[in-house]
C-alpha cells in the first residue's frame, strides 16, 4: 500500500537567475515532518509543448535538426511549444506543417509527459498523426529541417541509431507502437 504525503508548504520563492528563455526559481519548502529545504527549479510557462509521431504510407517521418544542448544534429519527432490561445491538438497539427510539410486528418493524444519533474514544471503532449496530406506552414527554424522517412516495421533499428537519443522521442515511439498494436 502506498503512503501519501501532504504536499510541502511553499514558504518563499524568488527568481535567482534569468535568461532570454529560462528563469531559475529558488523554492523554500517546509515538509509535513517540519524539515525545511531549498530547491531550485526552472520556472516554466503554463503553455506546454507537443511532440507528434507522424505515420505516412507505412513510414515514420522523423525530423533531423540541430540541437544546441548536444551540439549535434538529432533525429526525432516534430515538436514545439503550444502558442497562447492554442489547444494542444492544434499545436500538434501546426508543428507538423512547419517542420515536415504535412498536416493530419487524424491526431490522437497518447499521453502527457513531464521532463525531470524535480526541476521542470513543463509538460509535453504526445500525439500520433495519421492520414497525412501535404501542407506547409512557415516555421521559426533557422535552417530547413531534414525529413527522414523510417520504415515503421524497422522501428527497433531506430533505437540503435546514435542520433535518435532524445528520451521524449524514444518514449513517443514506444507509446505510438503500443497504440498501433491495439
Amino acid at each position: 500500500m502506498t503512503q501519501r504525503h501532504s504536499k510541502p508548504e511553499i514558504l518563499h520563492t524568488e527568481i535567482v537567475a534569468k535568461s532570454r528563455l529560462f528563469q531559475i526559481e529558488q523554492v523554500h519548502l517546509k515538509f509535513s515532518n517540519g524539515v525545511e529545504r531549498q530547491y531550485e527549479r526552472m520556472k516554466g510557462g503554463s503553455r506546454g509543448a507537443v511532440m507528434v509521431v507522424p505515420i505516412h504510407q507505412g513510414q515514420l517521418l522523423l525530423a533531423k535538426e540541430y540541437a544546441a544542448g548536444t551540439d549535434n544534429y538529432e533525429l526525432g519527432f516534430p515538436k514545439g511549444l503550444i502558442d497562447p490561445g492554442e489547444e494542444a491538438i492544434e499545436a500538434a497539427n501546426r508543428e507538423l506543417q512547419e517542420e515536415i510539410g504535412f498536416a493530419s486528418k487524424k491526431l490522437t493524444h497518447l499521453k502527457t509527459l513531464s521532463l525531470a519533474p524535480g526541476y521542470f514544471s513543463s509538460k509535453m503532449h504526445i500525439f500520433v498523426a495519421e492520414q497525412l496530406y501535404a501542407s506547409e506552414l512557415e516555421g521559426d527554424e533557422p535552417e530547413p529541417i531534414i525529413v527522414v522517412p523510417w520504415a515503421l516495421d524497422d522501428w527497433q533499428a531506430l533505437l540503435d541509431n546514435p542520433d535518435f537519443s532524445e528520451s521524449r522521442s524514444v518514449s513517443a515511439l514506444f507509446l505510438a507502437k503500443q497504440f498501433l498494436a491495439k
